[in-house]
């Protein structure tokens, strides 16, 4: 996640809403686009222009498709911890002061079995390493080695029913006003093979900054869609009525659902 979990101001949510507009659909000038974000058919037609961006790239690109992987030595000196970096609750840091050892990660929704799995049960299973780089929507990328496990691997524990097509990601953290951060993917992109729920970084446990104990590594998308301090994975058939019910928290402000790289 390489985008605050702070509520952006008006005007920030228009600048955001701005750049994800001329970047899928180059349809407007500057002129004048304060208006277009608050029209009735403006969104519709970004809506459409994002969702023939993800048809093309899941046409061209096959589906395991790997992000580039690099080697230990291109790793990045500092690797920023941008976003929301602290949930901030008081059940968070007792969790933090107790090594996450009370964290649990419920999976549930569409599935055969729903499950409750503790830190150290997602550790214990089989793990996977990759270097690779974050791209944030903000203009910075970093290279960093992530450790955690597949989430192709979680899902097919939990068995998801026929009629799942989407996992939504809850997080422990909020913002100003209350409202609770969280992400989605489709069903199909947490079965590729660098999809995974990360506790280390470097090497070293995941700190606090960088969403300790579990985040999402998606590491074919922005670095938006990468949510931190992951509580709980439920499978849906549809978005609608989940937060804003556009797919995440920053896509509630404006963002790009397929954030693809």
């Amino acid at each position: 996640m390489s985008v605050s979990n702070m509520k952006p101001k008006t005007t920030m949510k228009r600048r955001l809403f701005l750049k994800g507009a001329l970047g899928t659909a180059s349809l407007v000038a500057l002129a004048g686009c304060d208006n277009l974000t608050q029209s009735q058919w403006f969104p519709a037609i970004l809506n459409k222009a994002e969702k023939l961006t993800e048809l093309a790239q899941r046409t061209i690109t096959p589906a395991g498709a790997l992000a580039k992987e690099y080697r230990e030595a291109d790793i990045s000196a500092v690797f920023p911890a941008n976003g929301n970096t602290d949930p901030g609750t008081q059940d968070y840091a007792d969790m933090a002061r107790n090594n996450f050892a009370d964290w649990n990660v419920r999976i549930d929704g569409l599935v055969t079995t729903s499950m409750m799995l503790s830190l150290g049960a997602i550790k214990d299973m089989p793990a996977r390493t990759q270097i690779t780089r974050h791209d944030c929507v903000e203009g910075w990328s970093a290279i960093g080695k992530w450790t955690g496990v597949p989430l192709g691997d979680l899902l097919r524990t939990v068995r998801p029913l026929p009629h799942a097509r989407y996992a939504v990601f809850h997080c422990d953290d909020v913002d100003d006003d209350g409202v609770p951060y969280y992400e989605s993917m489709a069903l199909t992109d947490c079965y590729h093979p660098q999809t995974i729920l990360a506790y280390e970084l470097n090497g070293q446990s995941l700190d606090i900054s960088h969403g300790a104990p579990l985040r999402l590594r998606f590491e074919r998308q922005l670095g938006y869609k990468q949510a931190k301090y992951v509580k709980r994975i439920e499978l849906v058939e549809s978005l609608k009525g989940i937060g804003g019910g556009k797919g995440g928290y920053w896509e509630d402000q404006g963002y790009e659902w397929y954030a693809g790289i």
